[in-house]
């Protein structure tokens, strides 16, 4: 009797002991696998993903006119742009801003080629971007070249440009982008009819290149600095002021269209 009551405790023990060993591994299992395999998200997400269609993503590229220099606010057409954006749609608008001082065509060119730069632009619904005046006025240079020179450096410019509209296309197929063309801020200076022709060339070169790819637009803006140019400049004498960002981004703005059911 005695003898039985032990081989009964004895197994009881073990069963016991073999369930306590079997809930501690499953409770170990439990636990390496929460962290360090967390559940299957059933949505697939990568980087390449498009925006969140919520919302409007729009990327600036170029120079400084895209950087908004001479603005006082900050704001630049960009800023300007926005705020007609948002009256025209329910939307939220977010803006990552890449234009760099300076650029020239060969610099954005380069600047397409980086990893981070085309995540963005992947991701984005709306381009909008300056380029081409660095290359055209170099500092003030161009109203000292000799046409030879202007033309060889607008044929390297539209060279860069078709390949920065190629890139573009090549990374996001979708994205409408919105080229905005030159201004001559030398028009009321003496050579005005000669600056203004060669500025007149260099836009409708440009507006030839970007016909050539789908849903690039090219904007114009040299009307509207055309007549009393010096008050839409800035006190540098090249770059828009408050005022002159605000038509840049007006006229931009009025080309953006939404569907129906973005609009307000």
């Amino acid at each position: 009797m005695r003898r039985g009551i032990v081989s009964t405790i004895t197994i009881v023990s073990v069963l016991a002991g073999i369930l306590w060993i079997s809930g501690l591994a499953m409770t170990i299992q439990d636990q390496f696998f929460s962290t360090a395999m967390p559940p299957a998200d059933t949505t697939k997400y990568t980087k390449e993903k498009k925006a969140d269609s919520r919302e409007i993503y729009i990327v600036a590229l170029g120079d400084s006119l895209t950087r908004g220099t001479g603005d006082e606010s900050g704001k630049g057409y960009v800023g300007y742009m926005v705020d007609q954006l948002r009256k025209k749609t329910t939307k939220p608008i977010r803006v990552t801003n890449l234009a760099i001082k300076g650029q020239r065509s060969d610099g954005l060119l380069k600047q397409l080629g980086q990893t981070e730069i085309q995540r963005q632009l992947k991701l984005a619904n709306i381009v909008v971007m300056t380029i081409g005046g660095n290359d055209l006025f170099q500092g003030g240079e161009a109203l000292r070249l000799t046409p030879k020179q202007i033309e060889q450096a607008k044929d390297s410019y539209l060279r860069n440009l078709d390949r920065i509209f190629q890139t573009i296309r090549r990374v996001n197929k979708d994205a409408v982008v919105f080229y905005i063309g030159l201004y001559n801020p030398f028009s009321d200076l003496g050579d005005a009819k000669k600056t203004s022709a060669i500025v007149r060339q260099w836009n409708f070169a440009s507006a030839e290149t970007a016909a050539r790819y789908p849903n690039i637009i090219a904007v114009p803006t040299f009307d509207l600095f055309a007549l009393h140019v010096n008050d839409y400049l800035y006190s540098d004498h090249f770059h828009p002021n408050k005022d002159g960002y605000k038509r840049i981004g007006e006229r931009v703005a009025s080309l953006i269209t939404f569907t129906e059911g973005d609009k307000k």
